[in-house]
């Protein structure tokens, strides 16, 4: 859905407290800059003012560098297209523009403002998500978050136990495994387990329900084949409590991450599109409700298959300047969306005959494991493009052939 034209074009600088607004009408004539705060009574004044423009919402567009937000809900929900214009497009169109460098917020909105003017033909506005995508986007991306945090807390545990305990790090696999964390809470520091022996490392296992299948022989065996930990009286006692503060907040972020499991699978599954993402094989629910939380559900959203591809960043862009020419990754694209197509892409072809042959096929045409994966999650993009078109769940009799495929490959 590309952006009518329009009487008046707004450009607004947001800013965390308050956003500078400016107006063009079609000449590039500007006829308002003014400033609104960041509240209620804010965007009651935006709406006013932008209601006198034009009688009509749709002569009225607007672009701000973000695509989401309060402001940007209050803009869709009164009917106004809403443009989210790229901050590096805007830098690079202001340093073209404003020659003297000069920098301010209302020169800002109105260099967006210009931009949007005379490049709106090539803009496309915001569709909005109904509000079961948004609940579904909403857990989803809160759970990543909180992996992302547990993942860098893990990693500060590791790095604290290999400065002052490194044995700890070897008796279980999974430093953030409830045992492990156990493990931790009851020897914190290399004096801690000063008098541990088979019998009590074997009692621990028990008391703790440890499923592993080394014995308790074995697990001492690790810890004392690392280098020894520190004893150092005034440093034991800082370790202590620098370890039982990052296993307080692994056990915690575990437990959160539980509890945004549960929301994301209870979200989903009251998601009209649901049985879409989850018919395909090896998507599981969390990252079946990954894709459709950015996949999104407007139909309109999209005028074909490739642009969903290149918002998850699976088309590769192509540089070309005389004899030059490359074919290089697309950096600019939705990073939660590509992780979460090339993470489908992946389980899937351990389930799917066609994916592992679309998969096996790109390695034999010499791309490395990422690239191959890439181009298998570009051409599920296709199928999927299909059934979410036809509102039915996959069916490969069905969607098998959703994609062409030229010459029996797949485009890099």
């Amino acid at each position: 859905m590309s952006l009518p034209e329009c009487d008046f074009y707004v450009g607004i600088d947001w800013a965390a407290q308050t956003h500078a607004v400016c107006v063009q009408d079609a000449a590039g004539k500007i006829t308002a800059q003014f400033t609104i705060e960041h509240t209620a009574d804010g965007f009651a004044t935006l709406l006013a003012r932008l209601g006198r423009l034009a009688s009509d919402p749709m002569q009225v567009s607007v672009a701000l560098e973000r695509p989401d937000g309060r402001l940007v809900d209050a803009l869709l929900e009164a009917g106004y297209p809403v443009v989210p214009v790229s901050p590096n497009a805007i830098k690079t169109w202001r340093d073209g523009e404003v020659l003297s460098g000069a920098k301010s917020d209302a020169g800002d909105a109105a260099v967006i403002a210009e931009y949007l003017r005379l490049r709106s033909h090539r803009l496309r506005p915001a569709t909005p998500f109904t509000a079961q995508t948004k609940a579904v986007r909403t857990v989803v991306r809160t759970r990543d978050d909180i992996v992302a945090m547990r993942t860098a807390t893990a990693n500060q545990l590791t790095a604290l136990l290999d400065a002052h305990w490194p044995g700890a790090t070897k008796v279980f696999a999974d430093i953030e495994s409830p045992i492990a964390l156990e493990f931790l809470t009851r020897y914190p520091t290399a004096k801690h387990a000063a008098g541990l022996g088979e019998k009590r490392m074997a009692a621990f296992c028990v008391k703790h329900g440890y499923s592993g299948r080394r014995s308790a022989a074995e697990l001492l065996t690790r810890l004392r084949a690392a280098p020894a930990g520190t004893t150092d009286p005034d440093l034991v006692e800082a370790v202590r409590d620098a370890v039982l503060a990052l296993v307080a907040v692994l056990r915690t972020l575990g437990a959160v991450r539980k509890d945004l499991d549960r929301s994301v699978t209870a979200h989903l599954g009251e998601h009209p599109d649901a049985a879409i993402f989850t018919s395909l094989p090896r998507s599981g629910q969390i990252n079946a409700a990954q894709v459709l939380a950015e996949w999104g559900d407007s139909r309109q959203a999209y005028d074909s298959p490739d642009a969903v591809a290149a918002l998850a960043g699976l088309t590769p862009v192509t540089k070309a300047s005389g004899k030059y020419h490359a074919v290089h990754f697309r950096w600019a694209c939705n990073k939660g969306f590509r992780k979460a197509m090339t993470t489908f892409a992946d389980n899937s072809r351990h389930q799917s005959p066609w994916a592992a042959d679309v998969y096996r096929r790109a390695i034999q045409r010499g791309h490395d494991h990422p690239h191959a994966v890439r181009v298998l999650a570009r051409a599920w993009v296709h199928v999927i493009y299909r059934c979410w078109l036809d509102r039915q769940p996959y069916d490969p009799a069905r969607h098998g052939n959703a994609i062409k495929i030229n010459n029996g490959q797949i485009a890099a």
